[in-house]
């Protein structure tokens, strides 16, 4: 077992959440446990609380780190028109949901503790994935108010997400549409023509 003196405090984190990473990744949320990072990383329990509240503060840290590696793909897309990106950001989701689907799924599963609210830099990591997504909305049609790109943004995602879920837990399937990507495709085409002839109101 490693000593405590061998690692700075930031490297234990790093090591927490590298190894809470690959536990999720591997064998799914249920793996996550204190006891087991702490065995994968050759510390004491106590170690871990020296670098994180507790698991809440941990899951919130690991999904960050899932939303920032999403939000860096939609980063680096390379510029094209409006609704052709919101097709490919509807597809880097998919193909980012159904590589990382544990770390993924984790973002969905975790809840607050009781009466607890979700801390501001944590929101700021949801906003920034939703950042591109919108500005495109806004591109697509700029005489609407951001407000309704931000509304029609995010209700569309919705759809995406719905469809994302149900495929990748297999219940898609089970009334007969079993291609996700032709079904989003068609969903974004759908939606984008529609709200774009809709009345500016």
């Amino acid at each position: 077992m490693a000593r405590r003196s061998q690692h700075t405090l930031p490297e234990i984190k790093a090591m927490v959440l590298q190894a809470a990473e690959t536990l999720v990744a591997e064998e799914g949320s249920k793996a996550l446990t204190m006891r087991n990072v702490a065995f994968e990383i050759g510390y004491t329990v106590g170690s871990i609380y020296m670098v994180f509240e507790n698991m809440n503060d941990l899951v919130l840290q690991l999904n960050a780190r899932t939303l920032d590696a999403l939000s860096e793909q939609f980063d680096n897309m390379p510029p094209q028109a409006p609704a052709q990106a919101i097709e490919a950001i509807a597809e880097i989701y998919l193909n980012f949901a159904d590589r990382h689907f544990n770390c993924w799924s984790l973002i969905f599963e975790h809840r607050q503790p009781e009466g607890g609210e979700l801390p501001d830099w944590y929101q700021e990591k949801i906003e920034r994935a939703f950042s591109r997504f919108e500005a495109e909305f806004k591109q697509l049609a700029e005489d609407r108010s951001e407000a309704q790109a931000k509304q029609a943004a995010r209700t569309l995602w919705g759809g995406i997400h719905g469809i994302c879920m149900l495929s990748l837990t297999g219940k898609f399937a089970a009334v007969g549409a079993d291609d996700m990507n032709a079904s989003v495709k068609l969903l974004v085409r759908h939606f984008l023509d529609s709200w774009r002839r809709q009345d500016r109101r």
